[in-house]
Parts: C-alpha cells; sequence; structure tokens
C-alpha cells in the first residue's frame, strides 16, 4: 500500500449498529464510525477502499504497523508447523523466547542476579500476574502477615480491567457495579512521591505504576517522581512494579519508558506491542529471586507462550534489539513535540504532553469534545481516538514517516481552526 495523500476522499463508512436490538454483539465500546478491512504500514482501508491514516496504532499493539513483513513471515511460517501444545509439554521456541525477551529487558531492571520471563497472554494478565507474585513474595520472603499484603497503586490509572484491577480504579466507568471489590490497595495521586511514602507500611509489598499514564491521557510525572519512588522501594523493601504495556517496547524513545529517568524496576509488565498487532503477547519480566517463588501449580495459562506466540515475540525483539525504532520514536517524537506546541502557542489547543511518539492533547471545550474532533479527523483520513472528554491520543506507529506524520498533523490543526 502506498501513502499518496490524494487517495484520502469519501466519507467514512458507517458500520452497523452494535447497541441496537437487531445486533448480537455486546455494547462495551463505542467506537468510531468506519469499519476497517486491511491495513499496511500506517495505513489503513475501510470496506469502500478509502484510505486512512492510523494515529492510534490499537493502543501501542501495533507500534510496528500493520502486517509489519518481518512478524507475518514469522506468523506464518510457524502457522504450517505448531501453533499450540499449551503448558503440559514444552516447545522449541519457549526458552528461545524467554532467552530472546530476557536480553532485551533484563538489563533494563534491577536484578543484579538475573531475571526471569512469565509468558502469558494479554496486559491484564500480566497484571493480575504480578499482583499475586508480588503477594507471594510479600508472604514467603518479606515476612508479611498472611493475607494483609498492599499494593500502592496511583489515581487515574489503567492497568486493565478484570475484576481485581477495577478494584483499585478510579474511573467511575470501570469500576461501578462490579463490587465487591478486592481488598489490599492503597490509591495515591500520580505523580506524587510524598503519597507512597506516606502509603507504604510494614504490609507493603509493591508499588505498582505505569510510568507514563496511557489511557489517562499521555500523563507524564515529574523527571524526579520515579527515582524517588525508586528510592522508597529500596528503603522500605518493597517492589517497584512498572506497567510498561502501552508505554514500553519502544513507543517512547527508549526500551522502556524507565530508562528515561535512569530508573530500574524490580517487576515489568509487558503485552500490546510483544504481540506486533498480530497475536495476544503478553510478560511479566523480572528479578529471578522475586518470580521464583511462582513454583507449578501456582499459576498458568493454557495458551501463555504458545508456539505462535512465541515466533512473533521473538520477531519483535529482534526487530527492537538494534535500537533502530527506539531512535525512530524518539526523533519523530521531538517532531511531533514541536508541532504540538506550535498549536498551543496558537491557542488550537490547551495543552500538549509528547513523550517519544506519544501524545496527550487537551481541547478547547470551545473546540468540541475529544471525541468531535476525533469523528473530524475521521471524515478527513486520519484515526485518532478520545480519551476523558476533552483528551485525544495520539500514538502513531513507530514507521511513520515524517511526511505522513506532518500531514496528520495539518488535519489536525484545520480541523481545530475550523472549529471556531
Amino acid at each position: 500500500m502506498t501513502a499518496a495523500l490524494e487517495d484520502l476522499t469519501g466519507p467514512p463508512t458507517t458500520p452497523a449498529d452494535t447497541a441496537s436490538p437487531d445486533s448480537h454483539l455486546a455494547n462495551n465500546y463505542h467506537p468510531l464510525p468506519v469499519v476497517l478491512t486491511s491495513g499496511e504500514g500506517a495505513w489503513v482501508e475501510d470496506s469502500t477502499g478509502r484510505r486512512y491514516l492510523d494515529l492510534l496504532s490499537g493502543y501501542s499493539a501495533l507500534n510496528f504497523g500493520h502486517r509489519h513483513p518481518a512478524l507475518v513471515a514469522a506468523a506464518r511460517a510457524q502457522l504450517d508447523r505448531l501453533t499450540l501444545v499449551s503448558r503440559a509439554f514444552d516447545h522449541e521456541l519457549l526458552a528461545p523466547f524467554a532467552d530472546g525477551l530476557a536480553a532485551l529487558v533484563g538489563p533494563l531492571l534491577a536484578a543484579p542476579d538475573g531475571v526471569l520471563v512469565l509468558p502469558m497472554n494479554t496486559g491484564a494478565e500480566a497484571v493480575e500476574t504480578a499482583i499475586k507474585t508480588v503477594r507471594k513474595w510479600g508472604y514467603e520472603v518479606k515476612g508479611v502477615p498472611a493475607d494483609s499484603a498492599t499494593i500502592v497503586v496511583a489515581a487515574d490509572n489503567f492497568h486493565g480491567r478484570t475484576t481485581t484491577i477495577v478494584s483499585f480504579s478510579t474511573d467511575d466507568d470501570a469500576r461501578s457495579g462490579f463490587g465487591p471489590f478486592t481488598p489490599g490497595f492503597r490509591v495515591v495521586p500520580f505523580g506524587d512521591a510524598d503519597a507512597i511514602a506516606a502509603a507504604i507500611d510494614e504490609t507493603t509489598v509493591a508499588v505498582l505504576l505505569e510510568p507514563v499514564q496511557g489511557e489517562a491521557g499521555v500523563v507524564v510525572p515529574p523527571d524526579d517522581y520515579l527515582p524517588a519512588v525508586r528510592a522508597l522501594c529500596d528503603a522500605n523493601d518493597v517492589l517497584l512494579v512498572a506497567d510498561e504495556i502501552q508505554s514500553g517496547l519502544g513507543r517512547t524513545g527508549t526500551t522502556l519508558a524507565c530508562e528515561r529517568v535512569g530508573v530500574r524496576p524490580d517487576l515489568v509488565t509487558l503485552g500490546k506491542a510483544l504481540g506486533g498487532g498480530v497475536v495476544p503477547v503478553s510478560a511479566v519480566v523480572g528479578r529471578r529471586d522475586v518470580l521464583a517463588v511462582l513454583t507449578p501449580g501456582t499459576h498458568g495459562s493454557t495458551f501463555g507462550g504458545n508456539p505462535l506466540a512465541c515466533a512473533v515475540g521473538l520477531a519483535v525483539v529482534e526487530l527492537l534489539r538494534t535500537g533502530e525504532h527506539q531512535e525512530r520514536a524518539a526523533r519523530l517524537g521531538a517532531h511531533l513535540g514541536r508541532r504540538l506546541d506550535a498549536m498551543v502557542s496558537e491557542g488550537l489547543l490547551v495543552t500538549a504532553r509528547t513523550v517519544g511518539l506519544w501524545a496527550g492533547v487537551d481541547v478547547d471545550p470551545a473546540r468540541g469534545t475529544g471525541r468531535q474532533v476525533s469523528e473530524r479527523l475521521l471524515e478527513r483520513g486520519v484515526l485518532v481516538k478520545d480519551t476523558h472528554g476533552q483528551t485525544v491520543r495520539i500514538a502513531p506507529p513507530l514507521v511513520i514517516t515524517q511526511q505522513d506524520l506532518d500531514h496528520a498533523l495539518d488535519e489536525l490543526a484545520e480541523v481545530l481552526r475550523d472549529a471556531r
């Protein structure tokens, strides 16, 4: 697929109303009105053949764009051989996947004795795995009394939507109606290390944070925040768990977002981009002595670490090994930041937060809601998505060209100007 801008014509398609009584699809999403049928790189097509620039990237699951040749080739080759064995048996790619991911991420963690890798499927499963692991570590190693472990988390977090995870969500839509909630979590403001210090006591086993809060609108904490949290964890024998499911694997211009401020977590949860937009792949990577508390029967997944997932995951690791995509995200991200800052200066945006090739922009209510801006961009052939009312998230594939990125930003500026 070429990236010819003149092909961006015609109205978007309109999907069937999934909320209508005739639909059999549960109404748990509010998608933009377009039916996508194919994609390559940063471009997708709808059912009429109209083309769009994808500036959402599946919430970072498509960091390498749609149908990256290396990832598609790895999946196709494995489909012809073996797709699933369950963890009742080993397969030839399981250990190489663990070794490759450990080599990529291990040096970025606080793990002097080495790391272990526990493969799962979805991001939420990785977070649940991390929660179970740090609790068991707290009881067996730290000596926290049984069933009393606490984990400090941040307000406005997004770690998934399982029952345990929504127990410490501050998002009413994610939480309301799903109680009773799992105890053991203490919620403090994001970016406030003093609040974390006040929340830690002898029962605390971990601090669980997103280095950059994605769902909240790409919220970047002060540069001294994560280093201060790391110091607090060290001083109190508490594990630091970084949820890098959206922020990790190149998006922020570094392999992990924690690298930006020189912080090494004890455990990291990975997902989304680890599957390259091909299959769900997630993992917890962390200190060998911590993950070693899990023994046969204590945790598992039928599909976690399956051959197809490992084939794609290994190809993702190889793409990241050279640092090319990280460097590209840093370079294009700096350009993205300059363009968005200019829109703020012009009065087109209220604020813009940029880290790597990832941004959250806040729209003046006088120019519309985040949803309305997203819908207007859809009409112009650019795909983004709103969050929390007035915010629009921008997360292009790391393979996007600067020409295409500039085109999308030109369209955003025009949409905002026209809104007056």
